[in-house]
C-alpha cells in the first residue's frame, strides 16, 4: 500500500511532457472565448518548439487535423485563430523535417484546397491575406500538392516572397511565404511559376541584403529543388547565381558566429536556430553535389568551410560533423569535383584525423571509410593521356604518404563495418 502511495505521489510530481501539455491545452481550448484561445494558443505554439519528432507525430495525427476540421465546422474554433495554430504546425514540421501524410489524408485538407480554389475564383471581394494563409497552411504542412493546387500556390507565395521591404514585419511574411515553397519536394512544377520571380529574389538580396538569413537559405531550397526535373537551372544556379561563393560566404558568417564548446541545450535560441541553418546548408551543399556535374574553381574555398565547420563542431556536435563528412562522400562521388580539390582544402587530412581520434563514432567510422572507398574508385583506372596518368599516380602517392603518417591503416582494418574495408597497397589503393 505504501509503495502504491509512493508511486502516485511520484507520478503526481512529475512534469507533464510538451506534447502532453499540448493536448491538456486543447481541450481547454474547446471552451474558452476568442481571446483566450488565442493566449492558449500561443502557449501551444511554444509548445512545438519543445517536441521532438516521435512526440510531435503523436500528436498531429491524422485525427488530430479531423479534430480541428470538426471545430472550424462547428465554429468552436475561429479562422483567425485556427490559422494560429496550424500555420505554426507547418512551420515547426518543416523547420524540422517531421514529414508524414497525416495532414494529406485528413478532412481538414480537402477543406484547404476547396476554399484555396474558392477564394482564387472570387473576382470581386477577394481577401488577399486569406488566400496567403489559407496556401501557407496547406503547403507547410503537405509536401504533395495536385499540379492544379500548385498553379495558384506557388504565384500566390511567390509574389508575397517578392515583396522587397526591409521593416521586420515584412520580413517575416517573405521567410513564411519561402519556408511554404521549400517544403515542395524534389519534383516538377512548371518553369514558368516560378523561375523569373525566383532568380530575382535571391539577385535582389545579393545586391541589397534584404532577406533573413533564414528566408535567403529558403529561397535557394526551392531552386535547387526545382534542378532535379529541369536541367537547364545548373548554369542558372553556378555560374548566374553563384550559389557556391554564396554558400562559402554564409557558412563562413554563420559559424563564426556559434560559441561551439557549449553543447545545444546550453544554447540560447537564437544560436540554436543558427545551428539549424547552418545543418541545412549542408544539406543543400549535399544535394548540390548529387545533382550537379559542373566543374568549379570555388571548391576547394568550400571544402576548406567545411573542414573549419567540422574541426568546429565534432567535439559537442556529433550530427553537423558526420553531415560534413556525408558532404565529403558525395564530392568525391561527383568525378567533376578533384580529388586535388579534397586535398588541398583539407578535408582528407581532416578525415584522417577523425579516424585516429580514441572517441571515434561507429557511424562517424562508417562515414570517414565510405569516403575514402569512394576516393579508392577514383584511382582504380588508367588515363589515356600520359601526363593525366602521371598526375594521378602522384595524387595517388600523397594520399597513401598521408595515411601512413597518420597510422589509419590499422583503423581500416579494425572497422569492418559493413562495408568490410581492408587496406591493400598493391591492389591500388583500398579493396572490397
Amino acid at each position: 500500500m505504501e509503495e502504491f502511495i509512493d508511486d502516485k505521489i511520484e507520478d503526481g510530481n512529475r512534469e507533464m511532457a510538451p506534447n502532453e501539455k499540448f493536448s491538456k491545452l486543447l481541450e481547454e481550448l474547446k471552451s474558452c472565448s476568442v481571446s483566450e484561445q488565442k493566449e492558449k494558443i500561443e502557449e501551444m505554439n511554444e509548445l512545438m518548439e519543445e517536441m521532438g519528432e516521435e512526440e510531435f507525430k503523436s500528436v498531429f495525427t491524422k485525427e488530430w487535423f479531423n479534430e480541428m476540421d470538426k471545430m472550424i465546422e462547428e465554429k468552436i474554433l475561429s479562422w483567425e485563430n485556427a490559422i494560429l495554430l496550424l500555420k505554426h504546425v507547418g512551420y515547426c514540421q518543416t523547420l524540422k523535417c517531421f514529414f508524414d501524410f497525416a495532414f494529406k489524408d485528413s478532412f481538414l485538407s480537402n477543406r484547404f484546397q476547396e476554399m484555396i480554389i474558392e477564394e482564387k475564383m472570387m473576382i470581386e471581394e477577394k481577401d488577399e491575406k486569406l488566400l496567403v494563409d489559407l496556401c501557407e497552411c496547406y503547403l507547410l504542412s503537405n509536401r504533395w500538392p495536385s499540379p492544379e493546387m500548385s498553379s495558384i500556390i506557388v504565384p500566390c507565395l511567390l509574389k508575397v516572397a517578392s515583396k522587397k521591404e526591409e521593416d521586420e514585419e515584412t520580413q517575416k511574411e517573405v521567410e513564411m511565404a519561402l519556408l511554404a515553397l521549400s517544403n515542395i519536394g524534389y519534383w516538377a512544377v512548371e518553369q514558368k511559376l516560378h523561375l523569373n520571380e525566383i532568380k530575382t529574389i535571391i539577385e535582389y538580396h545579393q545586391e541589397h541584403h534584404n532577406l533573413t538569413r533564414l528566408a535567403y537559405q529558403l529561397a535557394w531550397s526551392y531552386l535547387i529543388c526545382r534542378s532535379y526535373y529541369c536541367k537547364s537551372l545548373e548554369d542558372v544556379v553556378v555560374n548566374e547565381l553563384h550559389f557556391i561563393r554564396e554558400s562559402i560566404r554564409e557558412l563562413e558568417e554563420l559559424w563564426k558566429s556559434v560559441d561551439w564548446k557549449r553543447k545545444e541545450e546550453e544554447m540560447g535560441k537564437t544560436e540554436r536556430k543558427t545551428m539549424d541553418i547552418i545543418s541545412r546548408w549542408i544539406g543543400f551543399i549535399h544535394h548540390f553535389f548529387n545533382r550537379f556535374h559542373l566543374e568549379n574553381e570555388e571548391y576547394v574555398g568550400l571544402f576548406s568551410c567545411q573542414v573549419d565547420v567540422f574541426r568546429a563542431s565534432r567535439d559537442n556536435h556529433d550530427e553537423i560533423g558526420k553531415k560534413c563528412v556525408i558532404l565529403f562522400n558525395e564530392s568525391a562521388n561527383n568525378l567533376t569535383v578533384k580529388v586535388d580539390d579534397l586535398l588541398k582544402s583539407g578535408a582528407i587530412d581532416v578525415i584522417l584525423e577523425e579516424l585516429h581520434r580514441p572517441t571515434l563514432n561507429k557511424g562517424l567510422a562508417f562515414e570517414s571509410l565510405k569516403f575514402f572507398y569512394r576516393l579508392s574508385l577514383r584511382f582504380k583506372g588508367k588515363e589515356d593521356d600520359e601526363m593525366e596518368e602521371a598526375k594521378r599516380k602522384e595524387l595517388k602517392r600523397k594520399m597513401l604518404e598521408k595515411m601512413e603518417e597518420k597510422g589509419v591503416e590499422d583503423n581500416i582494418i579494425n572497422f569492418q563495418i559493413s562495408l568490410k574495408f581492408f587496406y591493400a597497397k598493391d591492389d591500388g589503393f583500398f579493396h572490397v
